[in-house]
């Protein structure tokens, strides 16, 4: 055969690397880059609260000629800011248990982005899986009359079969089609939205002699039971942590997701089904989600809403990010922005500052930490190992 009728085969896919398991000696530079960009990030904090404060701007009018003034109010607000904002978080057995609750969904709405990063896919549909999860475990909840632990079973059970089933549609279609994950969950998060107003315009699903779109609370006999006032579903984000990561590490499902997100093209040539990767992991996910918005209708029983889900599934992208995608960071990274978010009304209400400053830090930390050239250059630290940071391979198609 003449040289002109050969074809050119196409490059074999680069092989899997199986990682070994990451000892201390390891994670410690991924863990001193998150620590400074926290400091860095209350810094910066500082700098905007000072320069906020009334006293400290009159102060700088005359600054030149005496200068003490400036550094007392400025040191006055930051401390008074940032006692509040521990005292708000874990200054107390209510401020503790307030953080924990809020907490709680974070975790486990983070641990379904993380897990989604690790199998190659970038899931922003948190939101929309929670939704259908709080729909479908509410309405368990208020409208059957189950005998205790049974009711509550059934609830957990409903919401989490509704968030994995929606999850799985953006798997399925990222399976079957090609179609970009990022683009379906964005879109099933608007369809979601739409389907519990549906729902919740429904006389089964409002209260009684009432049409407002709110559902009554789950029955008492499917609500988490509480100790010392602090409903158990936060130890269940615990365990579902410790669950991820036993999936991720030790199972093969999760050798295969971690293996499809690294290079899917060799873990098809090894014989792994793609397809089947994508699938689950976008359902796991989707129950996970699920699992989050459960801490509001089953544990401090909320009514449903079109708004019961907040910012949740939003921020657990950015928990995400600041766990590195791992399991242990993002229960780290959980608790860090439930301690800001439950001590930044205390800053308003112990020092004036807007809670929105809140908000500002966990914005800062974030940018921090996505940035760790920009943390080492500061610091002037040393460059540490790159695999630190998860990413999704699933962004480019």
């Amino acid at each position: 055969m003449s040289e002109q009728g050969k074809t050119e085969a196409p490059p074999a896919p680069e092989p899997i690397k199986e990682t070994p398991p990451r000892g201390p000696a390891q994670w410690l530079p991924t863990v001193v880059d998150t620590i400074a960009a926290v400091v860095l990030a209350l810094l910066v904090g500082a700098l905007l609260i000072i320069f906020s404060t009334e006293d400290v701007i009159d102060s700088l009018k005359y600054f030149f000629s005496y200068p003490w003034d400036f550094f007392k109010y400025a040191g006055t607000a930051v401390w008074d800011a940032y006692r509040s904002l521990v005292d708000g978080a874990v200054g107390s057995g209510t401020a503790l248990r307030r953080t924990l609750e809020r907490s709680a969904p974070l975790i486990c709405a983070g641990l379904g982005v993380s897990l989604a990063f690790r199998a190659g896919l970038f899931n922003i549909g948190a939101q929309g899986q929670m939704l259908l999860g709080a729909l479908a475990g509410g309405y368990v909840g208020f409208h059957y009359d189950l005998p205790p632990g049974i009711h509550l079973a059934a609830a957990l059970l409903a919401a989490l079969v509704a968030g994995g089933l929606w999850g799985g549609i953006a798997g399925l279609l990222k399976a079957k089609t090609g179609a970009h994950e990022v683009i379906v969950t964005i879109m099933l998060n608007h369809v979601a939205g739409f389907v519990i107003l549906y729902f919740l315009a429904k006389e089964s699903f409002q209260r009684p002699n009432s049409d407002n779109l709110l559902s009554p609370p789950v029955a008492d006999s499917a609500t988490f039971p509480s100790v010392g006032g602090l409903h158990l579903g936060v130890l269940l984000a615990i365990v579902a942590a410790g669950i991820v990561w036993w999936l991720l590490e030790r199972s093969t499902l999760g050798f295969e997701m971690r293996a499809v997100g690294a290079n899917p093209e060799a873990a098809r040539t090894a014989g792994m089904s793609v397809a089947k990767v994508y699938v689950a992991g976008m359902m796991i996910a989707g129950m996970l989600a699920a699992l989050a918005v459960t801490m509001n209708v089953l544990g401090r029983q909320d009514s449903v809403t079109d708004n019961i889900a907040g910012q949740v599934g939003f921020e657990a992208i950015t928990v995400a990010l600041l766990g590195r995608a791992t399991p242990l960071g993002t229960v780290l990274a959980g608790l860090l922005f439930g301690a800001l978010s439950s001590g930044g009304l205390a800053m308003q209400s112990g020092a004036g500052v807007p809670p929105e400053m809140a908000q500002v830090l966990q914005a800062l930390i974030v940018l921090f930490v996505a940035a760790p050239a920009l943390i080492r250059g500061i610091t002037r630290m040393r460059g540490g190992d790159a695999s630190g940071t998860v990413m999704a391979k699933g962004w480019g198609g």
